[in-house]
């Protein structure tokens, strides 16, 4: 497990990388559809900075006001963070990337956040990273053991057993698994990973995109 302060420390490295891959993209890349359905890349952008300035009881207020449904929720943040030039959107994440806030969710969700929403906004751009390995592991054990009405994967993973061919990690019991533990994570977020990168008799299962 992380230590809180290992923690923030690959959250913050996370987001600057995130803040240098997206500062060299092209103007019109910023309308590309993301991993999130219904988002481009800029929308997501706005997303993590909604979520690095959440604390906890903000969070409990914009719940009382969007009347618990979290889509909502994130939808008004976005529309509250994304500026109309993309350029002013990415200077307002560099402002608050190095924030600890977090609304109430255990700490591992704000790894969850940074690997998944960064693939999010790299896959659909052709862009890659090699995230650390550790930390994306304690991402994906997060997932593996709360419920999807949670943000987790565990009805997911509950059918499988879950092989990172990146790592010294096996999770749960089924029909195998095997991918890098990045693409693993995305899996149990329900988010599609190109076919092929999962492999073994239970990748059947999971989400798959099209290139």
């Amino acid at each position: 497990m992380s230590s809180k302060s290992a923690v923030w420390a690959v959250v913050h490295a996370e987001r600057q990388a995130l803040i240098n891959d997206l500062g060299v993209i092209a103007p019109a890349q910023w309308g590309t559809p993301s991993l999130c359905v219904g988002w481009s890349v800029h929308d997501v952008l706005a997303h993590m900075i909604d979520v690095a300035t959440t604390t906890r009881l903000g969070f409990v207020r914009r719940m009382i006001a969007a009347r618990g449904d979290f889509d909502r929720d994130n939808q008004t943040g976005v529309d509250r963070e994304r500026a109309d030039d993309p350029a002013e959107t990415l200077a307002a994440f560099r402002r608050v990337a190095g924030r600890t806030a977090t609304p109430p969710a255990p700490l591992a969700t704000r790894l969850v956040e940074e690997f998944a929403h960064g693939e999010d906004i790299r896959r659909p751009l052709g862009l890659q990273r090699d995230y650390p390995v550790e930390h994306v592991v304690t991402a994906l054990g997060y997932l593996a053991k709360t419920s999807q009405k949670w943000g987790g994967g565990k009805e997911r993973a509950e059918r499988v057993r879950l092989v990172a061919t990146d790592a010294d990690t096996a999770i749960g019991t089924g029909p195998e698994v095997r991918g890098s533990a990045i693409a693993l994570v995305l899996a149990l977020s329900g988010r599609p990973v190109w076919p092929g990168e999962l492999t073994g008799p239970g990748a059947a299962v999971m989400p798959t995109a099209s290139r």
